[in-house]
């Protein structure tokens, strides 16, 4: 039964108001594999008002440099829409300030927005005391600087929050053979402008608290 069965909708609705305002943000997966083009096809999102995840610590026992980009923990929550990054490989991404500690983000999308005011998040940190930025490549998830990567705005596919998203790539001409495939154009970091993240915010958060 999917997401925009009406029983299962109201169902969900029912297990939020039986919860209560205190209610955990929680995530129901789908078959579709985790590596799929689009996020798992009937997650639900339900959003509480609640205290912002804080940054996780760096661990000098992981073997990785303070600045390095890291596994995503299991239970690590996105900073700006509390999802689990660690769920959509093809789309994650990474802050990482002068002290090792980290936020993650379940799309460069919430990157962005985090970077362009973080304390709408209930951030103490500014951006600025950011050390590293990783997103992850959509081709295959390794972990690519946000700052040298290619990015595909206004494609076809949806991003986790089941709207229109930044799919992220090594080059410039990774990213055309996507937009061959799926529409869009190319932007680099830079022209990730407020106007733009503007615009994605309103697409993927308007149902949300933020």
């Amino acid at each position: 039964m999917s997401a925009s069965n009406p029983m299962r909708r109201l169902l969900l609705a029912g297990a939020v108001l039986a919860a209560g305002a205190g209610a955990t943000l929680f995530w129901q997966h789908g078959q579709r594999e985790a590596n799929a083009v689009e996020p798992p096809i009937d997650d639900v999102c339900v959003v509480p008002p609640a205290t912002r995840p804080s940054a996780h610590a760096y661990d000098p026992a992981s073997g990785r440099g303070i600045h390095e980009a890291r596994p995503i923990p299991t239970d690590a929550r996105c900073a700006v829409c509390g999802m689990y990054p660690a769920r959509f490989p093809r789309w994650a991404a990474q802050l990482i300030f002068a002290d090792g500690a980290a936020h993650f983000f379940d799309s460069p999308v919430d990157l962005f927005m985090f970077l362009a005011d973080p304390r709408r998040f209930g951030s103490t940190r500014d951006a600025g005391e950011g050390a590293a930025r990783y997103v992850a490549n959509f081709d295959d998830g390794r972990w690519l600087d946000a700052q040298t990567a290619s990015f595909v705005l206004g494609s076809s596919i949806r991003g986790p929050m089941r709207g229109p998203d930044l799919p992220a790539f090594a080059d410039a001409a990774a990213a055309q053979a996507f937009i061959a495939r799926h529409g869009g154009r190319l932007l680099h970091f830079d022209e990730v402008d407020l106007a733009v993240v503007d615009g994605l915010r309103s697409a993927n958060h308007a149902h949300h608290t933020h």
